[in-house]
């Protein structure tokens, strides 16, 4: 982790003083990054991935170039450290004040620090992510990302978030906060799966940004994921009954239980909970609060 003092900068450019972390899932399937800062939308500028390829953070005087040029490298097979390099390389400034890391499918995560991004700056990273920040409270917030990152595990939006709550809660940046965003890819991932985006969240102007963002993620589990298998109840007996006297009470009397279910299902955007001769503990209870 590279520590760098502050320095005066030129006007011409926009900063976007910012703490971010890139990651990789544990499985290899899935990239990411989450990032907080005191700077609005900070998701429609720093975040970028591509299932199969990678994901990028560029930040600090961002070069918004660099999301699209990352990907493009990382898809040539170079390494997350040589696509970075290739980065750096090919800009023409100001270099000194850019922040970025890179992860790809494979090996250890890259993070960038121009030695004269805004103090507190700097990074870590290593198999599978890198967290870097600038203009923050301190070096706790990079230690407090990279250690809650490498003691976690699970499903990699969770992760990320929890990473850069850690951040947020060690300080984060030191003029206070704004918006968050998670950005996370995976083949399939995606709603019915006809997309690689598994989620895409932002909080453009918020209070309490990263709380606001674990709240959308976890309401964007419910809308958008599968349920788990071994959670389901069967649809028979009394809880059949249950679902039929709920359904017509919601308006959805029909003789099939199963296409009532889903459609009302479809009306409550619960979709992508329904499975055939069974119902999900959280579409039921959902069911039951509608009643």
């Amino acid at each position: 982790m590279a520590a760098v003092c502050a320095r005066s900068v030129s006007g011409r450019y926009r900063a976007a003083m910012t703490f971010s972390i890139v990651g990789r899932s544990d499985d290899g399937k899935a990239v990411g990054v989450a990032v907080a800062s005191k700077f609005l939308g900070v998701g429609a500028a720093v975040p970028a991935a591509l299932a199969d390829v990678g994901a990028v953070a560029t930040q600090s005087y961002a070069n918004l170039a660099y999301r699209p040029q990352a990907l493009a490298l990382l898809g040539t097979g170079v390494s997350a450290s040589a696509a970075l390099a290739g980065l750096i390389a090919a800009d023409d400034g100001p270099v000194s004040h850019r922040q970025a890391g890179i992860v790809g499918m494979t090996g250890p995560g890259a993070t960038f620090t121009g030695a004269d991004c805004h103090d507190w700056a700097g990074g870590a990273a290593g198999d599978g992510y890198a967290a870097q920040g600038n203009m923050l409270a301190g070096p706790s917030v990079i230690a407090g990302m990279e250690q809650t990152w490498l003691g976690s595990s699970g499903a990699l939006p969770y992760r990320l978030l929890a990473a850069l709550r850690a951040g947020d809660q060690a300080g984060g940046d030191r003029r206070g906060r704004q918006s968050a965003a998670l950005l996370v890819v995976s083949p399939g991932r995606g709603y019915g799966g006809t997309s690689d985006v598994w989620v895409d969240l932002r909080v453009d102007d918020h209070v309490d940004p990263v709380a606001e963002l674990g709240r959308l993620l976890t309401m964007h589990s419910l809308y958008f994921e599968s349920p788990e298998p071994s959670s389901l109840i069967a649809l028979t007996g009394p809880v059949a009954e249950e679902v039929r006297a709920l359904l017509a009470a919601a308006g959805f009397g029909g003789e099939e239980l199963e296409e009532e279910l889903a459609s009302w299902a479809g009306v409550e955007n619960l979709e992508m909970r329904v499975v055939k001769g069974s119902i999900d503990p959280l579409v039921l209870t959902h069911l039951r609060a509608a009643g």
